[in-house]
């Protein structure tokens, strides 16, 4: 049987308009031999307003479920998630060829590498693209680097969580996404980085859309009191896991 990488995409009604750019961006996906990816989408809510949307493929799976935020509808897209690796694609982004066949070779080269990030470039309104000044070199990320980055820039990383290729039972074992309102997939971020080497491939793995309709680009998104408890929740949960000193894979 083919080996398989599956894709999750948490959605909602007003990003589901996009979701055929982003199947058009799997679709020109070209994985090693002997690999497929399946995508499964899970909407945050039962509504009319996404399945319109998803593309008729066998390769995709649509699910629905009661609201609560794209941490939780990825976590329960899990649920279907048959496959070694999970590869994060918001609704209203895309990937750039070779990004997953790039994602699978770091990891099945190298055991100890819990997870992969890669380049992005914000896609902007006029379809201009802007990349990010602070990437890391191509190659490993050892344990503790993102989070010491993150808290010395404000709370931004150097490597872009929507990103994420990591093995699914590295992903399982720390809970999935945190129960946050947002920043939910910062805080998987450091958790991974907290206990696992991860890899950055500093070609441009992900378009990452600007719009004015984005969960990220609204006032309560930068609320400063949610951010700081955000934060700092998000900060506590990786110093713990650091502080046990657990490591993956077992034994290292």
């Amino acid at each position: 049987m083919a080996r398989r990488v599956i894709v999750v995409t948490a959605v909602h009604g007003p990003s589901a308009a996009f979701l055929p750019e982003a199947h058009a961006s799997l679709d020109a996906q070209e994985l090693p031999s002997g690999w497929e990816w399946h995508w499964v989408i899970q909407e945050d809510g039962r509504t009319d307003e996404v399945r319109r949307y998803v593309p008729d493929d066998p390769r995709v799976t649509f699910r629905q479920g009661r609201p609560g935020g794209p941490g939780v509808a990825r976590t329960i897209a899990l649920a279907h998630a048959e496959g070694e690796y999970v590869k994060i694609l918001d609704a209203d982004d895309r990937l750039t060829p070779g990004t997953l066949a790039r994602d699978v070779a770091a990891l099945e080269a190298d055991g100890s590498v819990g997870w992969t990030t890669s380049r992005v470039l914000d896609l902007l309104p006029d379809g201009s693209t802007a990349g990010f000044p602070d990437d890391p070199d191509d190659g490993p990320i050892e344990p503790g680097a993102v989070l010491d980055f993150w808290r010395a820039h404000d709370f931004r990383a150097q490597v872009h969580p929507a990103t994420l290729c990591v093995r699914r039972d590295l992903l399982l074992g720390l809970g999935g996404w945190m129960a946050l309102p947002a920043s939910e997939d910062t805080g998987l971020l450091l958790a991974l980085n907290s206990v696992s080497r991860g890899w950055f491939s500093a070609e441009v793995g992900l378009l990452y859309r600007k719009w004015d309709g984005q969960m990220t680009g609204q006032p309560t998104h930068v609320d400063p009191a949610e951010r700081t408890a955000r934060m700092a929740v998000v900060e506590a949960r990786a110093r713990a896991l650091g502080a046990f000193g657990w490591r993956y894979p077992t034994g290292r």
